[in-house]
């Protein structure tokens, strides 16, 4: 009834050429690069690694031994190595969006309720300006910031704070760094349109009435921006799970995330079969974690996706 309720207002707004015309291009969108590719990678996930010759054949049966694997390995028990990588990507994930959450709010507030227009123009031409730069190339700018002989180790060393570099690639704050920065602005702009819409009277009522900065926040302000916070967090997660150009440049050496071994079985081992499993699997968690956030903040997934 809602789909149907928008088709109507869309077209009685554009048109029916339009509107149909922008209905058929966004189903196409949707089926053609989002469900089948989907569909065919769930489809592989529960299919034998089978050379060309004999796919279709008697030994091309639907299995669930990918996932088997995933769980047990080849040996019987726990696969302890899998399933450790990829509790240590959910939890960096969680970490890194925990991370922009602190960050990006008070940026959020001041960009909606603190900063006059001028200087909320300013301010998100700063915020999208950097990012005209390619992700790959950010990720190795944090690099050579965090890097023996970078700008962190040389202020830490000319100040005195540490005595020798540090090895931040090896300890993982490079990576954290990196992609608390990748997505701040997927965390800001939802919780900037979600403020933008609170009525600055209900703010400055809570004032006068003696409550303090945090009491405001905590009572007027965040319960209006629970579906922003709750959208920027699924979508911080879900990049950050996803992430394989930032883990793989800035990553330390025994740190592993979830998203290389999926890269591994499909180009390595060509394994595509238990790529997909393992792909399947990433999808399943990074939906789980969106079900969470509307349980969380007791918001609704339309409220999420608006």
């Amino acid at each position: 009834m809602r789909l149907l309720f928008d088709l109507k207002a869309l077209f009685a707004r554009y048109g029916v050429g339009v509107g149909t015309f922008i209905s058929l291009a966004i189903s196409l969108w949707v089926f053609i690069l989002i469900l089948l590719p989907q569909i065919a990678m769930v489809v592989m996930s529960f299919s034998h690694n089978l050379p060309p010759a004999e796919q279709g054949g008697p030994k091309d049966v639907y299995t669930m031994s990918n996932y088997a694997y995933f769980l047990f390995g080849n040996d019987g028990g726990f696969n302890t190595l899998h399933l450790t990588i990829m509790a240590k990507t959910v939890v960096a994930s969680v970490v890194v969006t925990i991370f922009d959450l602190i960050l990006c709010y008070p940026i959020a507030f001041v960009l909606a309720h603190g900063a006059k227009p001028n200087v909320a123009r300013l301010m998100v031409v700063g915020l999208i300006v950097p990012y005209w730069i390619n992700e790959v190339l950010r990720a190795f700018a944090f690099r050579i910031l965090f890097g023996s002989t970078g700008l962190v180790n040389g202020i830490g060393l000319s100040l005195g704070l540490w005595a020798e570099p540090v090895d931040f690639i090896r300890e993982d704050v490079a990576l954290y760094a990196g992609l608390t920065y990748a997505y701040i602005l997927l965390m800001i702009f939802p919780i900037y349109n979600a403020i933008e819409a609170l009525d600055r009277n209900q703010i400055e009522a809570a004032r006068d009435m003696g409550a303090s900065w945090w009491r405001i926040h905590w009572r007027v302000v965040i319960p209006m921006a629970k579906p922003g916070i709750a959208s920027g967090s699924t979508m911080v997660f879900m990049l950050t799970t996803g992430a394989l150009a930032a883990p793989q440049i800035l990553g330390g050496p025994s740190n592993l995330w979830f998203t290389q071994l999926v890269y591994q079985w499909f180009n390595d081992a060509s394994n595509w079969s238990r790529g997909s499993a393992y792909a399947v699997i990433l999808v399943v968690v990074c939906i789980l974690f969106t079900f969470l956030m509307m349980r969380v903040f007791k918001v609704s997934i339309g409220e999420i996706g608006r």
